[in-house]
Formats: structure tokens, C-alpha cells, sequence
């Protein structure tokens, strides 16, 4: 075996969590296999955001949730999501029921 063979392969990867006043963003170089959670500990995350319970924390890839156990691909962000303050249905539901007018993304307000 040369060398190079030997080698474990490596993928750079970033872990990024935000509260509402700040966000971080990890560059990490992890070993090709690595899951979600191993790029989490090993970005140290944890150390920045001592309150941060990732074991109890949504998680996911490019905004998809996914799982701890999902394997990473160069170049993949490992987004940690804090848990919702208010849940949109209910807010939508709320408004509906005051008689506020709500407007979906993306509305132009032109009919085709």
C-alpha cells in the first residue's frame, strides 16, 4: 500500500448554530464517515454555546432536517436548530381568528 492509501480521506464540512443576537458558523475537517453528530462534537461547538443541548436539538443539512447518524459529504452545513418559540399554525390560526389579512412568500399581487 503507498502512502497516500494509508491515509484516512478527510471532507471540510461546517457546523453553524444562531441565537437571535448572534450565529457561528465552524469550518470543520472531519473523516469521510463522519455523521452529523461526530462533526458536532468534534467542531466544538458546545464549548462557544455552553447552554446549546444538542442531544435534545432538531439537526440538519442545507435546511433539511436529518438525523445524528447521517453520514456527511464535503462540503455539507450541519445546522443545529434551537426549539420555536411559537408554533406558525397557531399564529396563522390566531390572526385568521382576529381578521388579519396574511400574505403567502412570493405573492405578487398580479392574476395571470
Amino acid at each position: 500500500m503507498s502512502e497516500t492509501e494509508t491515509m484516512l480521506e478527510t471532507i471540510n464540512v461546517e457546523v453553524a448554530y444562531a441565537e437571535p443576537d448572534r450565529q457561528v458558523i465552524l469550518p470543520v475537517n472531519v473523516d469521510l464517515g463522519t455523521t452529523v453528530g461526530g462533526a458536532i462534537v468534534q467542531s466544538g461547538i458546545m464549548m462557544k454555546f455552553p447552554e446549546l443541548d444538542v442531544e435534545n436539538s432538531d439537526v440538519g443539512i442545507f435546511g433539511k432536517v436529518t438525523k445524528m447518524t447521517t453520514e456527511l459529504k464535503d462540503g455539507d452545513r450541519v445546522e443545529i436548530y434551537r426549539p420555536l418559540i411559537a408554533d406558525p399554525k397557531e399564529v396563522r390560526r390566531k390572526r385568521a381568528a382576529e381578521g388579519k389579512i396574511t400574505k403567502k412568500g412570493g405573492d405578487s399581487g398580479a392574476e395571470s
